[in-house]
């Protein structure tokens, strides 16, 4: 398999750190969404990573969709979320609050970067639901008695949620406070901490310095 997409995007971070646990072996192809654009459009018209290419020349977009597939090929024994019912829901719940956390952060960046004159309202937007949303995620992680979230090892939720905080750190240091938010801290220095958290590491660059 090849994995396209540079690792300082937390949705390819995401996928990069789930195929190592499970051991599926991937080439690496670090494109950039804006210097790459152009081949990238090739596998995925959207221009827009993880894109993940199968033994078989498929072609898989969007990083929740890529993980469905590699949770199908791991089995159920290994998987990495729980198979069915309200566990399952759960776990789904805290990544789809942690992707859209980071949706939300890079449409920040974008904002910025990227624009002569960015959108103080859109500005505001953001900022209002990524602080919203890790005010929840802090609530939430502050009620689990176990070392990640739904028990003794790192799961979906676990992984999405450590990428987001490592993006937020790197790409918006103004709006990181370890300190508000104590139990997020912990379980992203817990997550950054193993082995295969420290194997898939990029620092966050600009895109308008990537271009």
């Amino acid at each position: 398999m090849i994995l396209i997409g540079q690792y300082d995007s937390p949705f390819v971070r995401r996928v990069a750190i789930a195929m190592r646990l499970y051991a599926l072996p991937y080439e690496h192809w670090p494109w950039s969404t804006f210097g790459d654009a152009e081949r990238l459009a090739g596998y995925n018209p959207l221009r827009r990573v993880p894109t993940l290419i199968l033994p078989d020349g498929e072609v898989l977009i969007d990083s929740t969709a890529i993980l469905d597939h590699l949770d199908e090929l791991a089995g159920e024994e290994r998987r990495l979320i729980a198979p069915h019912g309200t566990r399952r829901r759960a776990m789904l719940r805290i990544c789809a609050l942690a992707s859209g956390l980071c949706d939300k952060m890079v449409s920040l960046v974008y904002e910025q970067l990227l624009h002569a004159a960015p959108s103080e309202a859109w500005i505001t937007r953001c900022t209002a639901q990524i602080g919203g949303v890790l005010d929840v995620l802090e609530a939430e992680r502050a009620g689990c008695a176990t070392p990640f979230w739904f028990g003794g090892t790192p799961g979906h939720a676990d992984i999405t949620v450590a990428c987001a905080l490592r993006f937020l750190a790197e790409a918006h240091p103004a709006l990181h406070a370890p300190g508000r938010n104590p139990h997020l801290a912990a379980h992203a220095a817990r997550c950054e901490g193993m082995e295969v958290f420290r194997a898939v590491v990029q620092p966050f660059d600009s895109p308008r310095r990537r271009s």
